[in-house]
């Protein structure tokens, strides 16, 4: 999955784009209110971390200008300003959750986890395709209860196409949303990483799950065309 953080403290920003990045989710990071603007216009994400207090535009008016396009990608604001007016405003400008600053990045990580879940399993924490299971909170996997030693992108890889069962994933869908920006858009790294995933998960079923549709991408789950 992947996210934006918007915050102009660097080093917070940073912070807090390592801890997600060790979870297996793909991060950017924006420090000003233009710039976001620019990227959320030209970006698809499934998550935006806001910040209020920032040069250029400020996030209010980010939040509203986003809000006028984008209805459904869920914006979690994170803001020193902790007074209750602060937090209705925030929300009823079309933020889906509000964490005060300064905060335990435990409780980020669960607000995340609370949102994203919220969007795509109504809050069932573990996914499930045949013999394969994939834990949301803990970010693990099993197949026939076996653990699987998965990469960082091989994690996200199979957690997007869990959350995607029955539809064909493209390649470029999985750059959008898998891999941070500064990939390169024409690297071997989805098929190499696939692959991998692939192999790993043969080692234990002694089949594929991940079908290819030629023109149209990987599948898991659903019937067979």
């Amino acid at each position: 999955m992947r996210f934006l953080v918007i915050e102009d403290e660097r080093e917070l920003c940073q912070t807090i784009a390592q801890s997600l990045r060790r979870l297996a989710y793909s991060v950017d990071c924006c420090y000003d209110g233009d710039k976001a603007l620019e990227i959320l216009e030209a970006e698809r994400y499934d998550l935006v971390l806001l910040d209020l207090n920032l040069p250029g535009r400020d996030g209010m008016t980010v939040l509203r200008t986003f809000r006028q396009w984008d209805r459904g990608t869920p914006v979690l604001i994170l803001s020193a300003r902790s007074e209750v007016a602060d937090k209705v405003e925030g929300l009823d400008a079309g933020a889906n959750d509000y964490l005060a600053k300064p905060f335990h990045l435990a409780e980020l990580e669960a607000r995340i986890r609370s949102l994203t879940l919220r969007q795509f399993t109504q809050q069932e924490t573990v996914l499930r395709c045949g013999e394969i299971t994939f834990d949301t909170r803990a970010r693990t996997a099993t197949a026939r209860g076996q653990a699987l030693p998965l990469t960082r992108k091989e994690t996200s890889i199979l957690e997007y196409l869990m959350l995607h069962q029955g539809r064909p994933v493209s390649q470029e869908e999985l750059m959008e949303h898998v891999w941070d920006s500064s990939v390169d858009n024409f690297s071997n790294a989805i098929r190499v990483h696939i692959s991998a995933l692939r192999k790993k998960l043969r080692s234990v079923l002694k089949e594929d799950p991940i079908r290819n549709r030629i023109g149209e991408g990987y599948v898991m789950g659903g019937e067979e065309p």
